[in-house]
């Protein structure tokens, strides 16, 4: 029974979530809320691996996910589970798309998911930044407004964002400096 519901919950969010693999994320939030399969803080861990290793967000955390929940089997049912309805879709686009692409509507289509994407991926890193930079288990402790910030994560933040505008080197390099910074610090 695990296995279906597994399937079917990554079936469904590989259907729904159009736009990549950030775009699974609002999707993968409802099920831990659902099911609680894993936590919100094993999904912040897993967008931090996913984004240092090959694969979509979406597959890397399914696959997690599946593992966590069920064993090896399971995830191997969670990734078939979130890759099958690319797969159709893909299947059923490379099919038509040549006799459709110029059709008005197409156009109109892709034009109009556009920002429902990018929505769906501000909201999740809305939701991203309030669990890395806040700490709004610590304010219900103290009752201190300040005690809201993280500021070790908003120093390494604020220290990313500078040296990534200044320098612009490959994303890699920074995801390497961060980890090395973490396993200094013991973040």
């Amino acid at each position: 029974m695990i296995y279906l519901k597994l399937f079917l919950e990554f079936f469904k969010i590989g259907l729904f979530a159009v736009g990549g693999g950030l775009a699974t994320l609002p999707f993968l939030q409802q099920l831990i809320d659902k099911y609680g399969w894993i936590t919100h803080e094993q999904l912040l861990d897993m967008i931090a691996i996913s984004e240092s290793t090959p694969g979509p967000i979406g597959v890397n955390t399914a696959t997690f996910v599946g593992n966590t929940t069920a064993g090896t089997l399971g995830g191997v049912v969670a990734t078939i589970g979130i890759i099958t309805p690319s797969v159709i879709v893909i299947l059923i686009i490379a099919h038509y798309f040549a006799r459709f692409s110029e059709k008005p509507i197409v156009k109109s289509s892709f034009y109009g998911i556009r920002p429902a994407v990018t929505g769906l991926i501000a909201a999740v890193a809305f939701q991203v930044a309030k669990i890395a930079l806040f700490d709004i288990e610590k304010y219900k402790i103290t009752n201190k407004i300040l005690s809201i910030l993280d500021l070790k994560a908003i120093a390494l933040f604020s220290i990313m964002l500078y040296l990534i505008n200044k320098y612009k080197k490959h994303p890699i390099l920074y995801l390497v400096g961060a980890a090395f910074v973490g396993i200094i610090f013991k973040y």
